[in-house]
């Protein structure tokens, strides 16, 4: 098989060094020319939870030639119209696309390369882009933390299907969906709470999570996530063998202040993450917050369900964006409407 990351950042970098270590053939492709004359001359390498260099293959967009029996797309999903139709010449005639983003990306790409060819994936483990070849890797590592959720877009198995699982699979537990538009809400509902907040703050999830009023905040994230999928006849699927749902869809005052108490144990093995759309600020670029965050909104004007926390935190990056504010704890004065710190 013929495989590519195309988009390998920060998360395609240190997936791209385990499928190799593994014995796997891929190609890692990025745009950015000095993180891939990085990966030429010294290989993936990787800091912070885990230390590993790893020789690989890189290259640029531009040297890619021939076609690829499977392509894992790595990107910020902002681009996807663009970049998937690039890509389409470079699938084989019986090759896949799995896309590893955020959000909900898989109709777009199936609407260009067809349902049949589209698979998706989550992954529940974060790093970061250091540059020059380097990352971090800001998850502990562990079969248990470096996760993955896969399913098919179309009611069949697409082809090459199983040899997707076993690449990822080299890096940690896949996990197999049914449901998987259930699967990606659950992941959904981690960065709806969790990367939107980061960068309204500039704090790491750990930090998030030792404020209790961002905390609180990321709660009310989560529960607005949950009620949508309710009245969408959507079920959230559990996230690493735990029931999202069960343990943060609070109904009443004790069971919201248990749902606080367990938030830091829950999220403690990824308390380093920052959001990757933090790095897209720093580099002039807008985010995905309307992928993540947005999503929701969304879904909630369709089926009547009011987001005011998603909606004003979709708000404040905008902002944050083009530079009417900066990413900093004073912005959680805008929540203070919503008698958060009364939680």
């Amino acid at each position: 098989m013929r495989v590519a990351i195309y988009g390998a950042g920060a998360m395609g970098t240190v997936l791209g060094a385990f499928i190799t270590k593994a014995g796997y053939e891929v190609d890692l492709i990025n745009r950015n020319k000095d993180h891939v004359r990085g990966l030429q001359e010294h290989g993936a390498q990787i800091q912070g939870t885990l230390s590993m260099s790893q020789d690989v293959t890189a290259l640029l967009p531009e040297e890619m030639t021939g076609l690829y029996d499977v392509i894992l797309l790595m990107t910020k999903q902002r681009h996807n119209q663009e970049i998937v139709t690039f890509l389409q010449p470079y699938l084989a005639q019986d090759g896949v696309l799995c896309t590893l983003q955020n959000g909900i990306p898989e109709p777009l790409i199936a609407s260009i390369i067809g349902d049949e060819r589209t698979i998706g994936a989550t992954m529940s483990w974060g790093a970061t882009f250091i540059g020059g070849g380097v990352v971090e890797l800001t998850t502990e590592p562990s079969r248990e933390t470096l996760t993955f959720s896969i399913g098919s877009y179309s009611d069949k198995r697409p082809q090459h299907f199983d040899y997707v699982v076993t690449l990822l699979h080299t890096m940690g537990h896949v996990t197999i969906e049914d449901n998987f538009i259930g699967a990606r809400w659950s992941k959904l509902l981690i960065n709806a709470a969790y990367s939107g907040l980061s960068v309204v703050t500039g704090a790491t999830f750990g930090e998030l999570n030792k404020n209790r009023t961002t905390r609180t905040i990321a709660l009310g994230a989560m529960k607005e996530c949950i009620d949508v999928a309710k009245a969408s006849n959507l079920m959230i699927e559990p996230l690493q063998g735990k029931d999202v749902v069960k343990l943060m869809d609070y109904n009443n005052p004790f069971k919201k202040q248990f749902s606080l108490f367990l938030l830091p144990i829950a999220m403690r093995k990824h308390k380093n993450i920052k959001s990757s759309m933090l790095r897209d600020l720093a580099r002039g670029y807008t985010t995905e917050i309307d992928a993540i965050n947005g999503v929701v909104c969304d879904a909630g004007d369709q089926v009547g369900i009011e987001t005011p926390i998603n909606d004003l935190i979709v708000s404040i990056v905008h902002e944050i964006e083009t530079n009417k504010r900066a990413s900093s704890w004073d912005n959680i004065k805008d929540f203070d409407m919503m008698n958060m710190k009364g939680a």
